[in-house]
């Protein structure tokens, strides 16, 4: 797996980085207005080669891959580019592939930066008339025309530019009336310019993707400065959490781009539909981005003093000139589920990877194995995603299979797997139905005792944990205290002969009740901060002076409120220092696997695509709906989405690369995304998704019910969007 640009890669992003911020100032994009072309910009970018990024070196071009295009782009959105830098890259590539004369001529004056040519996107036989990017500053312009397409010449009196949006140099032409040139005819001839609308589509989606991400840089950047009822505006959760929410959109759009020129270079079936995805993704999370940024300034956001209305005009203006940009979601609607097949451009050289890799195939194949050899139905009956689908004897086979503790080191006696095949070990356990939490908390237990443990607590617990006997639960929340876990007040007291006394309350303690021990983390100092006067201890929960009473979910999930009333403990059950219970906890950093609920997203998507397939409505299958298409690839959108942002968490760990809350971004993202998902699957396949019976209604009924804690589990996304907005964005604390 591979997040990280080639090393000429990032070079270029530097060159046209400084470039742009030296000649795409936001005085020069003001300067450019009310026409919205710099020319000097424009002969500057000729000059740094961009323009002949995708003309093929034979034509003395770059000959370089979309990815090349796309980090251009990236920065050409980031700055406000005055220019119709998409449509322009796309049309040298189409000079340079139609050939010709004519062509060849003015592919000289297009790379010099001396002409512009550009695109129209719909044919010009059925529409002639027609909205085009930089209509108001082109020689040329390529267009369809039925079987043919055609280079229509713009004379210089029809290049009426007019008030716009955004003040950019479109222009509606009549492209009937105009002297035109025919550059190919036939299925080839039109397969090359489809595949030119592809291109177009991911190169505008990256320039939404800079665009936006610039915008909610702005935005922070005030909200740190501006103060309101005496303090800074950023550490108001109703300004910063919104935008932490965007982020993750933004960055999650960048990466469908990447994901989609991944997918084009492995031939990939589902390429088409995720350009499709990508270009809707960016126009909306560009658009609510730049909202939310100028919502951020207040009123001086609508004034022209303050550079932010320009992000908001041109994310809006920018892919208008397609049309509806919700039909991008249908496209990838019909391109995912009613065989509608996409022409794609060659990708060239993709330095980004996704591919998780050969053990993480291995570890995959090694579970369904392992399940085909082991599990009897018996066993499946019982399989739940929560505590109460464990089963003891499987979890025994799998420690003795070394499958049942995946992420822990080989010195601790785990397999030690790559973060990348945890990711497909875990997708693995959720394909088999067992994925329920108690090898995950159990693993991070054995870690903390293996780190920290006396020779006693080895002996007695971690033996029995790695050899798949006992399980343990987590003793961190308490009534009171909730996500806080540093403000517990479950006290441990130090008697006279060194052992321990433990008293007070755990609440959500889920798997006590099948659980052998509980990891507590306990109030053992109050007279210092908070965090500095805690202290962790294994506590048996079959001692004496612990109850166990049960709390039922709607979820059908169990958990517990877990009292101990004078629970007595040898020293030795201690981990780590006294009053050094944060440092103790930090061991199981290491285990964290940055992730979300992807599995989960995944599992339901084929769930409810099943389901429509099953579900006859108006005497066809639902899934032949428009509504239904584009409903599911909305959720499969989410799910990419999902993977991305985990598998950047994954990458960055993995790498030892800086990661400003990656983690955090990916399990409030897919946890918010499952909730809304599953709400509108349930919708769509109303009244069948009513029923809770085996089969893909059954499971989406219960994914509803699933996702309504997972925006809560391991922290509720509020407390997550904080360290997202802290981290990602840089704005000042907004929890006490």
């Amino acid at each position: 797996m591979n997040f990280e640009l080639s090393e000429d890669q990032r070079m270029m992003r530097e060159t046209f980085a400084r470039f742009l911020d030296e000649h795409s100032t936001m005085a020069r994009v003001r300067a450019a207005m009310p026409g919205g072309f710099d020319p000097v910009m424009w002969r500057g970018l000729a000059e740094l080669g961009a323009f002949s990024l995708r003309v093929p070196e034979a034509l003395d071009g770059l000959g370089l891959g979309l990815m090349d295009a796309v980090v251009l782009m990236e920065e050409a959105g980031r700055t406000l580019a005055s220019g119709p830098v998409a449509e322009t890259l796309v049309s040298a590539r189409l000079l340079a592939q139609y050939g010709g004369e004519q062509a060849g001529s003015l592919l000289g004056d297009v790379v010099s930066g001396e002409a512009i040519v550009t695109l129209a996107f719909h044919d010009a036989v059925t529409t002639p008339r027609q909205w085009v990017a930089g209509g108001a500053i082109a020689r040329a312009v390529i267009a369809r025309s039925g079987d043919d397409v055609v280079l229509v010449f713009i004379p210089e009196s029809a290049r009426l530019g007019e008030p716009n949006l955004a003040s950019t140099p479109i222009a509606e032409l009549d492209l009937s009336a105009h002297p035109r040139t025919v550059l190919g005819s036939g299925a080839r001839a039109l397969g090359i310019f489809a595949q030119a609308v592809e291109e177009w589509k991911l190169l505008i989606s990256a320039a939404l993707a800079g665009l936006a991400r610039e915008a909610l840089k702005l935005g922070a950047a005030y909200a740190c400065e501006r103060k309101q009822f005496g303090q800074l505006i950023g550490t108001f959760q109703g300004i910063s959490h919104p935008l932490a929410d965007l982020l993750c959109d933004v960055d999650g759009g960048k990466f469908l781009v990447w994901k989609s020129i991944r997918d084009i270079a492995d031939n990939s079936a589902e390429a088409g539909a995720t350009v499709s995805l990508a270009a809707w993704w960016n126009v909306d999370a560009a658009t609510r981005s730049v909202a939310q940024a100028l919502h951020t300034f207040g009123g001086y956001g609508l004034t022209t003093e303050y550079d932010i209305f320009l992000y908001n005009l041109r994310a809006k203006a920018w892919p208008l000139v397609f049309g509806d940009p919700q039909r991008f979601l249908e496209e990838a609607g019909r391109r995912f589920y009613a065989g509608e097949t996409a022409v794609l451009p060659e990708a060239g050289d993709v330095p980004i990877d996704f591919d998780l890799g050969d053990d993480a195939r291995a570890i995959t194949g090694e579970i369904n194995a392992f399940f085909d050899a082991n599990v009897t139905s018996e066993m499946r009956k019982k399989f739940h995603y929560s505590w109460e689908g464990f089963v003891p004897e499987l979890n025994k086979k799998l420690a003795d299979a070394k499958l049942l503790y995946l992420g822990l080191p080989r010195s601790v006696g785990g397999r030690g797997l790559s973060p990348y095949a945890k990711i497909a070990a875990m997708d693995a356990f959720e394909h088999q139905g067992y994925n329920n939490p108690a090898a995950n908390v159990a693993q991070m237990v054995a870690l903390m005792i293996h780190r920290f443990g006396s020779d006693e607590l080895k002996r007695d617990v971690l033996d029995k944990i790695m050899a798949g006997e006992v399980i343990c639960s987590l003793g961190y929340s308490e009534p009171g205290s909730g996500s806080d876990v540093f403000a517990a007040q479950c006290k441990a007291t130090q008697e006279p002969d060194g052992s321990w006394r433990i008293d007070g309350t755990k609440m959500f303690t889920s798997g006590a009740n099948l659980a052998s021990y509980v990891l507590m983390l306990c109030r053992t100092n109050p007279d210092v901060p908070k965090h500095k006067g805690l202290t962790m201890f294994i506590v048996p929960l079959k001692a004496g002076g612990v109850t166990i009473q049960p709390v039922h979910t709607f979820q059908d999930e169990r958990t517990n409120i877990t009292f101990y009333d004078g629970v007595r403990l040898p020293d030795s059950y201690r981990l780590g220092e006294i009053d050094g219970g944060v440092t103790t906890m930090s061991a199981s950093l290491e285990l964290e696997h940055g992730g979300g609920f992807s599995k989960s997203q995944r599992a339901m998507l084929r769930n409810a695509e099943e389901l429509c397939r099953q579900i006859q409505h108006t005497g066809r299958p639902l899934i032949e709906e428009t509504n239904a298409q584009v409903r599911l690839a909305r959720t499969a959108a989410n799910l990419m989405v999902s993977d991305m942002l985990t598998f950047r968490a994954q990458w960055a760990i993995a790498e030892k690369k800086p990661n400003f809350a990656y983690g955090p971004m990916a399990k409030m993202f897919s946890s918010e995304k499952f909730q809304s998902d599953a709400r509108d699957l349930l919708d769509l396949t109303a009244p069948w998704s009513l029923a809770d019976r085996a089969g893909p209604a059954g499971a989406l009924n219960m994914a509803y019910r699933h996702s309504q804690a997972t925006t809560i589990y391991g922290g509720t996304s509020e407390v997550h969007r904080s360290m997202i907005a802290e981290r990602g964005l840089g704005l000042p604390r907004t929890r006490a």
